[in-house]
């Protein structure tokens, strides 16, 4: 079966600097596209991302929509660029208020968002952005922690949209992305809303990486281990969830056990 493979990504490759994840997430999407599947890919539009440099330009059609985070409305902008000479596709989540930071992935002291409202807005973007696509995914895969809270939003905000409330699945790679201490302790509270109860939220009333990585898997239908360091209190995690899990092969080159687990996930 072909499959349609939504990638939500914190980094990719050339857009930032190279690390293991940005390096992935520049050739996984290839590699499953070539495998014959159909793909999608969204990433933060960084204040880092030189937009002359890297050729982005925006999206007239899919931008103009105002997002509410934490009872504040924020325009959606779409930007596009494609990575040469492979002709493939990346759109960027951006708003000048949110992501005009250098930075804007960490939450500066002279930053007046925090980086939960830029994860809550990017997560929100993505969904809202392929529904204007009118393009429905069958697997959804996210990569590090500033996706985290996507699956719990796609299922829970956007439970009644028929673009994901039926066959989507959500896969989630664990990276050695880590911060210390936490987020904005207000997070829970701006995720509540229609659907979502307080009672949904208590693993996150204290957003440290740990608690967000648990929170992203409880709310997955498979995890992949993208790095050899994943704390064993993590993997373990993993295991009493008793959730489909990839492990960790050297490198991450062996882009046909991604697309095997991509379809034994979309077939539970």
């Amino acid at each position: 079966m072909k499959l349609k493979v939504l990638f939500v990504a914190q980094e990719i490759a050339p857009y930032v600097p190279e690390n293991e994840m940005s390096l992935l997430c520049r050739r996984l999407p290839q590699k499953i596209q070539e495998l014959g599947n159909e793909i999608r890919i969204f990433m933060p539009k960084f204040g880092v991302i030189n937009e002359r440099r890297n050729q982005l330009h925006e999206v007239i059609r899919l931008s103009g929509m105002n997002l509410v985070i934490n009872d504040a409305d924020h325009p959606l902008i779409i930007k596009v660029a494609s990575i040469q000479p492979i002709r493939m596709q990346v759109y960027f989540i951006d708003n000048e208020d949110l992501f005009q930071k250098k930075y804007a992935l960490t939450n500066n002291g002279d930053d007046n968002f925090t980086a939960d409202e830029k994860s809550i807005f990017f997560s929100k973007g993505v969904i809202e952005t392929v529904k204007k696509l009118g393009w429905s995914p069958n697997i959804v895969h996210c990569h590090g922690w500033f996706s985290a809270l996507f699956p719990f939003i796609m299922r829970n905000v956007y439970c009644n949209d028929p673009m994901f409330a039926n066959n989507c699945k959500v896969v989630y790679s664990i990276y050695n992305d880590s911060f210390s201490g936490s987020i904005d302790n207000g997070l829970a509270h701006k995720l509540l809303g229609k659907n979502v109860t307080p009672e949904m939220l208590t693993l996150i009333k204290v957003p440290t990486w740990d608690n967000l990585t648990k929170f992203a898997i409880d709310n997955s239908d498979g995890i992949i281990l993208a790095t050899k360091e994943v704390k064993p209190e993590i993997i373990q995690y993993i295991k009493d969830s008793g959730k489909p899990m990839l492990e960790y092969s050297e490198g991450n080159e062996n882009f046909e056990d991604y697309e095997n687990f991509y379809t034994k996930v979309s077939e539970n």
